[in-house]
């Protein structure tokens, strides 16, 4: 018990008139530099939580506030909750409005979809919890038609793509995303016009070669659906004990020779807000890798998924969460003793069951290394687990 507040509080009046008015006159007044959100005392909590009568409103303009929010849905019932989501910067454009019923829900969305609030044209629609959300795009992901294809040449356009899928079925469009000066970047799209063609050029394509460069081709995402899936995979990476990675600094290598700390910058700006973008160097020559950190994990991702194989310059980047150097190789040594001692179980599963982890600080060198483990471990994996050079971070 830390008597420390929660955050909220109730208050019983003995007559319903000055209840009402308190609602009417206190509701986002500012306490102690907060506004306070007031609502009636909702005894049962499956009304809450069922999302009955919740609507979800986005592209509101920055000026927008909870109050606001509150005034203009106000007239289509009663509100049990309204809220426009904030960051450190402001109103991230969208909010929630929870009505007492279905029906006053329903009206609003009838009456404001797609009118424009401060000159801006919302969207309003009921709320979608996030398995209702991700039900839905497994259902689109089973019958997509585009399809993204990145790390082919700068020579690579629009007909010589088309060139390339159409054997598979229809094609209703296919583009190569390029520069201002008309370069490709190395990745684009084609669209089928059969779901069928479109898996079928995915299943045999992903993977091949072409002019030396191995293509990546899957289901083209929408940027909402790309965003919600790699802040799923951020969620179960932290839930996975993988706390160590810095979620907002990425690795970056195979970089041009020419390469310098104001063009990685440039490269990775559209993805958000960076704080530092280095080349390392070594007697004024570039290394061949750098480091590029965001202000968010969430924009670092963002980054990483669609910049990892994209060619700058003339070399496709890989792209990765960073790590200290001193947590990759504990990590290491963690993975490194893992896999012995699942070698020593299979070995003598009576006799070594078990292997503890290694201890904090526990050095890799000193690790001896089994006469016949190559019969467990390709001789690439093995290089894995060797110690990394001195540099001040490495990639995952």
């Amino acid at each position: 018990m830390t008597l420390r507040s929660l955050g909220y509080a109730y208050v019983n009046f003995q007559q319903q008139a000055d209840a009402e008015r308190a609602l009417d006159t206190m509701n986002f007044n500012i306490i102690k530099g907060r506004p306070v959100r007031i609502m009636w005392s909702q005894r049962d909590p499956s009304l809450r939580k069922s999302g009955v009568g919740n609507i979800f409103i986005k592209n509101l303009d920055k000026s927008i506030d909870s109050k606001a929010l509150y005034d203009t849905f106000s007239a289509f019932g009663n509100i049990l909750s309204s809220k426009v989501m904030c960051d450190e910067n402001g109103s991230k454009g969208y909010g929630f409005v929870h009505f007492e019923t279905r029906e006053a829900a329903e009206r609003a969305i009838e009456r404001l979809n797609g009118m424009l609030l401060n000159d801006r044209k919302v969207f309003i629609g009921h709320f979608k919890s996030r398995k209702e959300r991700e039900a839905e795009m497994g259902a689109r992901a089973k019958k997509f038609t585009n399809v993204y294809v990145k790390n082919f040449g700068e020579d690579m356009d629009d007909d010589k793509l088309k060139e390339i899928f159409s054997k598979f079925g229809q094609t209703l469009s296919t583009r190569v995303m390029t520069d201002e000066s008309g370069k490709s970047k190395g990745f684009g799209f084609v669209n089928f016009e059969r779901h069928e063609d479109a898996q079928r050029a995915v299943d045999e394509i992903n993977g091949k070669e072409l002019n030396g460069k191995q293509l990546y081709v899957t289901r083209a995402q929408k940027k909402g659906e790309r965003q919600t899936e790699l802040k799923r995979k951020f969620e179960q990476m932290k839930q996975d004990g993988m706390t160590h990675y810095q979620g907002d600094n990425l690795y970056v290598k195979n970089l041009d020779d020419g390469l310098d700390d104001a063009r990685l910058r440039k490269e990775f700006s559209p993805f958000g807000t960076i704080t530092s973008a280095k080349v390392m160097m070594e007697g004024g020559r570039s290394k061949g890798f750098g480091f590029v950190c965001f202000s968010s994990p969430e924009e670092a991702a963002t980054a990483m998924t669609e910049m990892n194989g994209r060619v700058v310059g003339t070399k496709p980047l890989y792209v990765a969460l960073a790590q200290r150097k001193e947590e990759r190789q504990a990590h290491l040594s963690n993975k490194y003793m893992k896999r012995m001692a699942s070698v020593s179980a299979v070995r003598n599963p009576v006799l070594n069951p078990y292997q503890p982890a290694p201890p904090s600080g526990y050095n890799m060198e000193a690790i001896p290394q089994a006469q016949n483990w190559p019969a467990y471990c390709a001789s690439s994996q093995l290089a894995q687990l060797l110690p990394s050079p001195c540099w001040a971070m490495q990639c995952v």
